[in-house]
């Protein structure tokens, strides 16, 4: 960074076009601060971060609870391997045991990893307790788990998929919400059931109570393992912990990352201790995983998160959000309600999503669009009612602006 100090937004993105590959379609601008709802550019222009690093900072920037447990840990150790016991690792271990459904908990580095593992484990799983003619995994239409090849399957849109077949073999594609569909799908060769209680990459699509418990009961009754993929909407993004607390079901496995660091890289998949069991030494590995400063991180974000008060506070400003937004819906006829629940939201719009998100950007506030067609809102959870309002109120000059 300091080797770039001074450099205009657009020299750097000059410089790092020749040397940096493009697999992204990167905004042109760069971020070198944040504190709290904001961050700033390079020129120093401050922006509204709707966005936190697609629901990465969901405690917001520079958090001093997070700064200072990195920085205390970076004093005395970064890294070890998990050749050794790591004090933070089992200390988050703990934590998220304690607070969910789950015995055991394996450590990784991003989301894809997590689901990478979670598809390792419930074949192994399966193949151990049933044999070798089960191992196929029902997923969703729509969904998104990984860019690795196994959660590419997984991940039940073409376009993500294309350039890289063969993909692994026995993955089956169920539409979302709908129970007949999955029902078509599972049978007595399913290892598991793959499912995001809200498809983020799909377009902020909540899964159905009715949909879940109907998983679980399909799943119940084949023998198969239920997976939730909590990365995006895990972590408080609901306003619980864990998006499963809200429908009355529990999964065998659930994986995690994103917000779990506060920023830092790492992943996580936790499991009950009869399917936990199907790995033993050597099955499944990850040098950086859980390592001592991305666990002191971890735990960083459960002292905040599980503080008294610090949910319900999450709850009565994603409403307060919502609200604002479907008087916008209103305002401007632009059909569908808003979607989602807690801070993961999705404002299905007709046309000009990309514009309306270039929009907002020049006017100080980050959002995306997905899939072309849904504005979605992953602010952080520490947002407060005054940046909620300016949020809206440009949403509000946008829409005026471009909504004919």
């Amino acid at each position: 960074m300091k080797q770039l100090e001074g450099l205009s937004s657009q020299a750097v993105i000059e410089r790092g076009k020749n040397v940096v590959m493009n697999t992204y379609g990167r905004l042109p601008m760069t971020i070198v601060k944040g504190d709290g709802a904001w961050v700033w550019d390079t020129e120093e222009k401050r922006y509204l971060d709707f966005l936190t690093g697609l629901a990465v900072s969901s405690l917001g920037h520079n958090h001093p609870v997070i700064v200072h447990a990195i920085q205390e840990q970076a004093k005395e150790i970064m890294h070890t391997s998990n050749l050794y016991w790591i004090p933070n690792q089992v200390a988050l271990a703990e934590r998220l045991v304690e607070y969910s459904f789950a015995d055991k908990v394996f450590f990784c580095n991003s989301g894809a990893e997590a689901n990478e593992a979670a598809f390792k484990l419930a074949r192994k799983f399966a193949k151990k307790k049933f044999g070798a003619r089960k191992y196929e995994v029902v997923t969703m239409e729509n969904s998104f788990h990984g860019r690795t090849l196994a959660t590419l399957t997984l991940t039940g849109q073409t376009k993500y998929q294309e350039g890289f077949d063969p993909l692994p073999a026995g993955c089956s594609y169920a539409k979302l919400n709908d129970l007949e569909s999955l029902a078509s799908k599972v049978n007595k060769n399913t290892a598991a059931v793959f499912i995001e209680p809200i498809q983020g990459e799909g377009g902020v699509l909540p899964a159905s109570r009715e949909f879940l418990q109907g998983a679980r009961a399909l799943c119940d009754q084949f023998e198969a393992l239920l997976i939730f993929d909590e990365v995006q909407c895990g972590m408080g993004r609901t306003g619980k912990l864990f998006a499963y607390e809200w429908c009355d079901v529990v999964p065998d496995i659930m994986t995690l990352a994103k917000a779990l660091g506060g920023g830092v890289p790492i992943g996580a998949m936790l499991a009950t201790d009869v399917v936990a069991n199907a790995f033993q030494p050597g099955d499944h590995a990850s040098t950086f995983g859980g390592n001592p400063l991305a666990t002191a991180a971890g735990c960083a974000v459960l002292d905040v998160m599980l503080e008294d008060g610090f949910m319900k506070g999450v709850q009565e400003r994603s409403e307060y959000f919502k609200k604002g937004l479907e008087k916008l819906v209103g305002k401007f006829q632009t059909g569908s309600h808003v979607r989602g629940q807690g801070f993961i939201i999705g404002w299905p719009v007709s046309k000009l999503g990309p514009e309306i998100v270039e929009a907002c950007r020049l006017d100080g506030l980050l959002i995306n669009c997905v899939g072309g067609a849904v504005l979605r809102f992953l602010p952080p959870l520490i947002v407060e009612i005054p940046e909620i309002d300016k949020a809206l109120e440009i949403l509000d000059k946008v829409f005026t602006e471009l909504w004919k």
